[in-house]
């Protein structure tokens, strides 16, 4: 068994949070977002750090929900449900907030959740083979813990259409769309990022603090706890419809869904 999630901080300052699940494309489940909200909040009280970057090993950077996962949870009790909605969004809200740069790296497969991520960090670069979908809706299940960090990242208009059809699109609809900010060849990923990190140390960490804050106040992204609490009881409840449930059993068993019988 390895760690779900690795992190390191190094002597600039500079945290590295990786996602380690590659064998299943990175794909989130409980352990890992677990290990997302542990590995935040231990650097969050590092007073040295400076910039966060996320990334994912393997082939892709975060493959969605393990959607296995996502039947197991959905099988539990409704009390069970709104808290694993509630660790998810707290783990992407405390990326979105945290009071330093976020840079993030992505390659391959960057969907449903892996969007949120993305569009919760400051400056998002991407690998020209990247692919990206808002997919929840093709298995019955809402994106409404990410849906205010897509909001700000590429406006509702965008986010009307890519979450409503859950269909995929690549590296270069991503920059146009604003959900990614750079396009470079894989192999140049790593060296975008430290490029980016060069110039976010070369900023005042306090200035940077406050003109971060004072963005979140406008967007989107910067509700209050009632919207919070609203997002995670819609996140849990669609889990358990009877259409959560038909939209999963078709993932399960490699077939279309049968909306129709829900």
């Amino acid at each position: 068994m390895h760690p779900p999630v690795l992190n390191s901080l190094d002597p600039r300052g500079v945290a590295s949070v990786t996602l380690n699940r590659p064998e299943v494309g990175n794909a989130y489940n409980g352990d890992m977002i677990e290990g997302l909200l542990a590995a935040i909040d231990a650097l969050s009280a590092r007073p040295e750090l400076r910039v966060l970057l996320l990334k994912g090993n393997g082939k892709h950077f975060q493959a969605g929900a393990d959607l296995a996962w996502v039947r197991s949870v959905a099988g539990a009790s409704a009390q069970e449900n709104v808290r694993v909605s509630r660790a998810t969004a707290h783990a992407i809200d405390r990326l979105n907030r945290l009071p330093v740069p976020t840079v993030v790296l992505v390659q391959g497969g960057c969907f449903g959740g892996g969007t949120g991520l993305a569009a919760a960090c400051d400056v998002a670069i991407a690998g020209d083979n990247a692919l990206f979908s808002i997919s929840e809706v093709r298995w019955g299940l809402t994106a409404a813990i990410i849906i205010p960090q897509l909001s700000d990242a590429i406006a509702v208009r965008q986010l009307r259409r890519y979450a409503l059809t859950g269909e995929r699109f690549g590296a270069a609809e991503a920059q146009r769309i604003g959900l990614v900010h750079q396009v470079v060849p894989p192999e140049h990923l790593a060296a975008a990022g430290e490029e980016m990190i060069r110039r976010l140390l070369e900023n005042g960490p306090q200035a940077m603090a406050n003109t971060k804050a004072a963005a979140l106040k406008s967007a989107w992204g910067g509700f209050e706890p009632p919207t919070f609490d609203a997002l995670v009881a819609a996140h849990a409840r669609q889990r358990q419809t009877p259409e959560a449930a038909e939209g999963l059993a078709s993932f399960a068993e490699k077939r279309a869904a049968r909306w129709a019988r829900v």
